[in-house]
């Protein structure tokens, strides 16, 4: 009686292509392709093949125990083990520690598994159901929700420079309320955004933006010494601006979370790069103008209705003006000049009926976002005009700088180089007497 050999799916693969190699209607070298195998090993399962026929393709260790498999004995005693007194109502990992301390029975935590799982004897330790998720519900409201983030693209793909757009998104509408371009992501570019969300929209009641450090400190960043004795950490310039204002900044723990942003990225790297190309535009300036050409329609053929009418969105206060809010803050001392210092720029306060002199006042500085410099003092904006400059800063504009002594040169002038001081020469004995 003939012995019945059962091929899986690839060796029955081999065994058609080695047919076809036998047969001459198939190089060898196409059949190492067809079954993924060097050209040596083709030759070695055909030489099995023509001995031993379609036995020779199974494979070696069929029908034989795998050396480490668990022995039926160790099997029995594990599940007798486990359903004993002593051992009842213990967690699998602990009941697989339990094992190698107490009975010598070094298995893996997989292995113990299987086994238990296999007789019944399942954990006590109840794991927890993947958790169901659904799509969130947008905000009813325009305006109470904005996700901002920034997406660099090559979106001027190889005419111009690697971009970054820098945006907001409303959670209730899906449009646009601002956008801008910049070179990287920075503090600047969301504070342009935010400046024309509230000069055309308003405040919003609370952003949805990811754990950039920009947006807040990290609550490990070590505090200096001047924080510790005001007992608060200084806020960045972006957590400042959604205080002042009462925006509450959400953070995201994924980018699933805020999905709503990361879709219109995709989307308008999509559409927004072939508006750009169509443009040919090739420098920051012609993209941003593309850009806020292209929003308007953006915002119409991708808005929605909010499920509520009207918004949410908060005016400003009459007197505020935006760009009081929209810029970089620091807080400086006035000099006994008069002056203040914000890196290289000097103002010099000049006095009024009310105060001839601020020194030593404390006043806080605002960059505004067109590189203007505004000094306030208690909520009065106090008048300035540019300090002159010291006379450091006279001398690196010129490019003057002090002569310095020429070594003394010996020989040839050609070949010059510097004396060595001889070993009296006063330079030695006043270096002698300091060291």
């Amino acid at each position: 009686m003939k012995e019945t050999i059962t091929l899986n799916s690839k060796e029955q693969k081999r065994l058609m292509v080695l047919s076809k190699v036998d047969r001459g209607e198939l190089p060898a070298t196409q059949a190492a392709v067809l079954l993924g195998r060097s050209l040596r090993q083709v030759r070695r399962m055909r030489a099995a093949y023509r001995k031993e026929g379609a036995a020779g393709l199974a494979h070696g260790n069929r029908g034989r125990r795998p050396v480490h498999a668990v022995v039926p004995l160790v099997r029995q005693q594990v599940v007798a083990l486990a359903r004993s007194p002593a051992y009842t109502g213990c967690n699998h990992q602990q009941f697989t520690e339990l094992l190698a301390e107490r009975e010598g029975l070094v298995l893996s935590l997989p292995t113990v598994r299987r086994i238990l799982v296999a007789a019944g004897v399942s954990s006590p330790r109840r794991r927890r159901a993947p958790r169901h998720r659904t799509r969130r519900e947008r905000m009813p409201q325009e305006g109470m929700l904005l996700q901002i983030d920034g997406s660099p693209h090559a979106w001027l793909e190889e005419r111009g420079p690697r971009l970054t757009l820098v945006g907001a998104i409303d959670d209730a509408t899906g449009t646009v309320p601002a956008a801008h371009f910049r070179l990287q992501e920075d503090a600047q570019g969301y504070l342009l955004v935010f400046h024309d969300i509230l000069t055309t929209k308003g405040i919003p009641l609370a952003v949805y933006r990811d754990r950039h450090p920009m947006f807040a400190r990290s609550p490990r960043e070590p505090w200096t010494l001047e924080e510790e004795l005001a007992g608060e950490q200084v806020p960045t310039q972006l957590e400042r601006f959604f205080q002042e204002l009462g925006i509450q900044s959400i953070p995201a723990h994924s980018p699933q979370a805020k999905g709503r942003i990361e879709r219109l990225w995709a989307t308008l790297q999509d559409r927004l790069v072939m508006e750009l190309r169509l443009a040919e535009a090739t420098t920051l300036e012609e993209a941003e103008a593309v850009l806020q050409a292209y929003l308007p329609r953006f915002n119409r053929q991708f808005g929605v209705p909010p499920a509520q009418p009207g918004s949410a969105y908060r005016p400003l206060p009459a007197p505020a003006d935006p760009k009081a809010f929209c810029c970089f803050k620091y807080q400086r001392t006035v000099g006994l000049d008069n002056t203040v210092t914000l890196g290289p720029h000097r103002l010099q306060l000049l006095p009024t009926p009310e105060r001839a002199s601020y020194a030593r006042l404390p006043v806080e500085v605002q960059e505004r976002l067109d590189g203007s410099l505004v000094v306030y003092s208690q909520g009065h904006c106090l008048a300035t005009s540019p300090a002159p400059p010291t006379a450091p800063v006279l001398r690196a504009r010129s490019g003057a700088r002090p002569a310095l002594p020429q070594p003394r040169a010996t020989g040839n002038r050609a070949t010059t180089r510097l004396v060595k001081p001889a070993a009296d020469h006063p330079w030695r004995r006043y270096r002698g007497q300091n060291h």
